[in-house]
């Protein structure tokens, strides 16, 4: 992990009330992998210059910091960037969405456990609810590029909280799901999912905490015991509020199925789903 100043480099609405924020830092990308985040403080530094920095910031803006997944890399002119996707719901990610080029934003990461792409099968399955896509469009690209096949189920509530099916690698299959059907098939992102788990080696999901029980519910009933079918693992990507991203506060515990503590920032906010659920 290192702290260090993100320099903004652009940052637009993507689609919905989704933005997407360009960051130049090459400290924060240093060892990424897929599935990891970083903390960042949405509060305007006071005197931020880097090496002039004193700790200090607005009084009024957001005290505790936001995290926020890699959503994917690219090379920009001064070097590697990264992006962030998020949906504006507060006044953090209003704060965030706000930031025009050359902005600084304090920052530390990569923090957690990501996902893990060693010694699996050929065919992935990504399911993300919502803005749990955020992490899957970087993991895509990886995938592809080590000759994987992939499908993504894109669940949202309306064609507005949709992640634009082109913005991923052009070899991924992408289905979409919508509650209300505006786009894609009519239903949960859940309601798809036996049909790829069938193709699929391995399952990578990010998502709400419902979107995970429906998937281990249905697990549960397709692994019932006397049935032969094999068990497949899935990683979750989990979501938690955090006040530090380092296992200090504690404000982001999960209890696994055996009743024991973990901690999203540090033991994830990769699972097996079935440790949790």
């Amino acid at each position: 992990m290192r702290v260090a100043f993100a320099r903004v480099v652009e940052s637009a609405r993507l689609y919905g009330d989704t933005y997407v924020t360009w960051f130049d830092c090459d400290d924060l990308l240093r060892g990424a992998a897929p599935g990891q985040f970083l903390m960042l403080r949405c509060a305007q530094p006071l005197g931020a210059a880097g090496e002039t920095f004193d700790g200090a910031f607005l009084p009024d803006d957001p005290l505790l910091p936001r995290a926020m997944s890699y959503h994917r890399l690219r090379r920009g002119k001064d070097g590697p960037e990264f992006a962030i996707l998020y949906e504006v719901v507060g006044r953090g990610t209003a704060w965030l969405a706000r930031r025009q080029p050359g902005d600084l934003v304090y920052a530390w990461g990569p923090l957690g456990r990501g996902y893990s792409l060693r010694g699996l099968g050929q065919n992935l399955l990504l399911v993300g609810g919502g803005i749990g896509i955020a992490p899957l469009a970087w993991l895509a690209e990886e995938a592809v590029a080590k000759g994987r096949s992939v499908v993504v189920l894109d669940g949202a509530r309306d064609e507005r909280g949709v992640f634009p099916a082109e913005l991923m690698p052009s070899e991924v299959e992408v289905v979409v799901t919508t509650e209300d059907g505006s786009l894609g098939r009519r239903g949960r992102v859940t309601d798809a999912f036996l049909e790829y788990y069938a193709w699929a080696d391995q399952v990578f999901a990010c998502g709400p905490n419902p979107m995970f029980a429906a998937i281990a519910d249905l697990l549960r009933a397709h692994e019932a015991p006397g049935r032969t079918r094999r068990r497949k693992p899935v990683q979750a990507l989990l979501e938690s509020p955090m006040g530090c991203g380092t296992g200090i506060c504690y404000g982001c515990a999960v209890f696994d199925r055996q009743g024991r503590p973990r901690l999203v920032c540090k033991d994830g906010p990769r699972f097996e789903l079935r440790e949790i659920w």
